[in-house]
């Protein structure tokens, strides 16, 4: 099932992705559905069965061409949103442009930094004010949300509690970013202005996971082209650490609920910092007008156009932008500014 938000005739509503590519109101549906998606989620074992039958039935009243809607993320007020740092090529690649050695703890325990939950977009303009735009990058992810509660979770309890899968870009302001990680608190503003995620949630049961002894597997290519130029090529299951290793970790003494977005980290080659440093592309950060297009086999097509709007605080604090921009690999004192 490929689950939707949606605005239509200034509603927002939740629904399905029909095969012919329209979009099935579940509230049109069936009028028990009329909640957003985290009521879904919460309520999975009486709603889900509900929905299939409405899917099953897709009266045609209920049918709205998507043309006609404007997609919101799938899941736009999650109960908390984290990003981890699954990608071991990503990892390792920034850290050497850095003339730093691969960090040992990578392969000792999965981590993840909670982002901003309230910041999360769909498809369509992606606004920025002129400090992001200084060194504006795109990260191509994975993300899953989880549909079960956990606490101290085992692996096979991790698995069971995720929902589904989407794609997930987290936007990141670089120059921002580097000035605030050298105070060891991690990224704050050069992260917390916009989350993309969508076009839509998977649900797992339409997707070939492998079962392994650490946790399922998704083998699904993932690209992202700017200006219909390739950039990006990874694989999901490039990911060093699994989803349920992540969420076993994140679990540990304390109740995870539904709803909660779990973003991988950035795939290898996945983003400008990593592309740059690695001489792939020379000095090249979005801008205004920029056409940001990701894929993920068996999970759509997610697509952000870069807008500039006015800036409000024109004296907002800031010791690097506007003046001589300093050497992008110089980072953190701990390194850790390349995700």
């Amino acid at each position: 099932m490929k689950l939707v938000t949606f605005i239509h005739q200034g509603f927002e509503k939740i629904g399905a992705v029909l095969p012919d590519g329209a979009i099935l109101d579940f509230h049109g549906a069936d009028p028990r559905l009329a909640v957003d998606m985290l009521a879904l989620l919460r309520q999975q074992d009486t709603l889900m069965p509900i929905a299939k039958a409405a899917i099953a039935k897709a009266p045609a009243s209920a049918q709205i061409q998507v043309s006609k809607v404007t997609l919101l993320a799938p899941v736009p007020r999650p109960t908390s949103m984290r990003d981890g740092y699954a990608f071991r090529q990503h990892v390792s690649t920034a850290r050497r442009n850095r003339g730093l050695d691969m960090i040992p703890e990578f392969d000792l325990f999965p981590v993840a930094y909670f982002t901003n939950h309230l910041a999360v977009m769909g498809p369509g303009e992606l606004k920025v004010q002129d400090h992001h735009l200084v060194r504006l990058d795109f990260e191509l992810e994975v993300a899953v949300v989880t549909g079960r509660s956990l606490h101290n979770a085992t692996l096979e309890e991790s698995d069971g509690a995720i929902f589904g899968y989407m794609i997930m870009n987290d936007w990141s302001a670089r120059m921002l970013q580097m000035e605030e990680m050298k105070l060891n608190l991690g990224p704050c503003k050069g992260k917390d202005f916009a989350t993309s995620l969508g076009p839509w949630l998977v649900t797992k049961d339409e997707l070939d996971l492998e079962k392994t002894e650490r946790g399922e597997i998704l083998h699904a290519s993932m690209t992202c082209d700017v200006n219909g130029h390739r950039l990006s090529n990874g694989n999901v299951d490039s990911m060093n650490w699994t989803f349920a290793q992540i969420l076993q970790r994140l679990s540990y003494g304390i109740h995870m609920q539904p709803g909660e977005v779990i973003g991988s980290g950035t795939v290898g080659t996945g983003c400008l910092l990593e592309l740059n440093g690695s001489k792939i592309t020379d000095n090249l950060w979005l801008k205004a007008g920029d056409d940001v297009v990701m894929e993920i086999e068996g999970l759509g097509r997610l697509q952000n156009n870069v807008v500039h709007v006015p800036e409000r605080l024109l004296n907002m604090p800031s010791s690097l932008v506007g003046g001589a921009l300093p050497d992008m690999y110089a980072g953190s004192p701990s390194g850790e500014a390349g995700d």
